[in-house]
């Protein structure tokens, strides 16, 4: 008798089901601290606040860095599977290059989370803990919580094209022409990655302050970026 899952296209299944749900719990996890908890911190008085930080945050975090974790490393384990089953030369199809792009975006939050947004929280919360027990704040605390913000805001944007090329991968084949160059669309790709993490490490909330300026400026990214794959590939 065979069985399904014990073969190297059940074992990609089995990645990609966890792909997915450790990616609907990080994404979700994404969307609840930008569209819920933080506008709720905003008008939450110092008490209530502070019992969050404490309490609420440090469980949230746990799930959002760890699904944050098992998505990156589940995807990571599909793309090399695909490449081992189909031959590299998948990634320059149009399958290849708009999972690559949503993968390059997925990186980047991943990379936030670990190494901006945790560290940083580390501190906010730290630092809660020690004024309720009658301690001094953290004098970094405060800096640390507007890296963390800035980052996952800029997250929040990443969003829109890495769920937008994830799904066009499969389901919005974009005609790639032989006389295309795909090294130009790549480096115009990159180039505009490291500008927007260089915004997101060093730079301004600007209109992304309101969760509204988030939204468009995440389709606007989106859409941007597809015009730019449709015209560097014909």
């Amino acid at each position: 008798m065979t069985w399904a899952l014990f073969n190297l296209d059940g074992m990609t299944f089995l990645f990609r089901w966890i792909h997915f749900l450790a990616g609907v719990t990080w994404i979700g996890l994404l969307y609840y601290f930008n569209l819920v908890q933080g506008p709720f911190f905003n008008e939450a008085d110092a008490p209530t606040k502070s019992n969050c930080v404490q309490k609420l945050v440090p469980r949230a975090l746990w799930w959002f860095r760890w699904s944050a974790m098992f998505t990156f490393i589940s995807g990571l384990l599909i793309l090399m599977m695909k490449g081992h089953t189909a031959g590299f030369g998948i990634f320059e199809t149009s399958w290849g290059v708009s999972i690559l792009t949503g993968a390059a975006f997925g990186t980047l939050m991943w990379a936030n989370v670990w190494f901006v947004i945790w560290p940083n929280q580390k501190v906010v919360i730290q630092s809660a803990k020690q004024v309720a027990e009658g301690g001094q704040a953290i004098p970094q605390a405060a800096g640390c919580a507007a890296k963390a913000g800035l980052a996952s805001r800029h997250n929040f944007l990443f969003s829109f094209p890495m769920l937008f090329f994830m799904g066009a991968a499969s389901h919005l084949p974009i005609e790639i022409a032989p006389t295309a160059s795909l090294c130009t669309l790549t480096i115009v790709l990159a180039v505009v990655l490291v500008l927007l993490e260089l915004n997101a490490l060093k730079g301004k909330m600007g209109p992304m302050a309101k969760i509204p300026g988030v939204i468009h400026l995440g389709i606007l990214l989106t859409v941007v970026l597809y015009l730019l794959m449709e015209f560097l590939t014909k």
